[in-house]
């Protein structure tokens, strides 16, 4: 039995995809033939994300939309509909992280990360689920969870529990929408190497020593890490798996101690 990783003729959107995880997990999907979407808020980020794109040569059509406004979501949905084709696979990426402890929080900051982390997901999901069932092809939904959809950890409350929701999401969405064969699963990712951590990601650095240390690769993920889970979930070959969440974290959540010894 050959087993089919092949997107040819499925369009994917995927929101928050001008950089990073995002940016690397559409790639994925644009390489196994998938008609790439890719969503983003900020003009500027989107414009430099498009040469990046080229330079790697792929193809993508850019939509700019708030994935929290409801509306632009609906309007840009339409219109990708209407321009490009109907959406086969959603990655709800986009994302925020607001790392302030939680004794100084303002209640007006923990909203707006639930808003982008956990709302937005639903209602990207929402209306791309609609259009599915009333084409009846079923379809593939993957949230980008996190290891702090399973653990805590200081400063960043909010976001734990936007991930945790969201991979409670990801199972209530499963279960509901099974029966119009839409399978709707989730990607943890660990602590990847990416233009936002370089900073931290030197020699000497206690967190970046802490993190090789407790990781038990023995090293941060490279972006490109994510693709074979993020193109399995798209893909036919992971047709009866449904509210599963995949994570992709060099073993960290395996283990309780210093897996190198220490």
């Amino acid at each position: 039995m050959k087993v089919n990783f092949d997107l040819t003729g499925k369009t994917a959107l995927v929101t928050g995809a001008t950089h990073g995880l995002g940016m690397a997990m559409a790639k994925a999907l644009a390489m196994q033939g998938a008609t790439l979407v890719v969503n983003g808020h900020t003009p500027s980020k989107m414009e430099k994300a498009l040469k990046e794109y080229e330079a790697s040569g792929v193809l993508v059509h850019p939509f700019l939309f708030n994935v929290s406004d409801e509306q632009e979501v609906q309007d840009s949905i339409s219109k990708i509909e209407m321009e490009i084709a109907p959406i086969d696979i959603l990655v709800n990426n986009a994302g925020m992280i607001q790392r302030t402890p939680a004794l100084e929080m303002s209640p007006s900051d923990f909203r707006k990360i639930i808003d982008i982390d956990l709302t937005s997901p639903f209602i990207v999901s929402q209306r791309v689920a609609n259009s599915m069932i009333k084409r009846s092809v079923g379809g593939k939904i993957i949230n980008i969870c996190s290891m702090m959809s399973e653990l805590g950890r200081d400063t960043v409350s909010a976001y734990a529990a936007a991930k945790g929701g969201l991979k409670m999401l990801t199972r209530n969405l499963a279960t509901e929408w099974a029966k119009y064969n839409i399978q709707v699963n989730g990607i943890g990712p660990g602590y990847f190497a990416t233009e936002q951590t370089a900073p931290i990601r030197v020699e000497g650095n206690p967190f970046n020593d802490f993190i090789i240390n407790r990781t038990p690769a023995g090293r941060w993920g490279n972006p490109e890490d994510l693709g074979g889970a993020v193109v399995f979930l798209a893909s036919d070959a992971s047709n009866y798996v449904n509210g599963q969440i995949i994570y992709v974290d060099g073993g960290i959540l395996a283990t309780i101690g210093k897996p190198h010894g220490e």
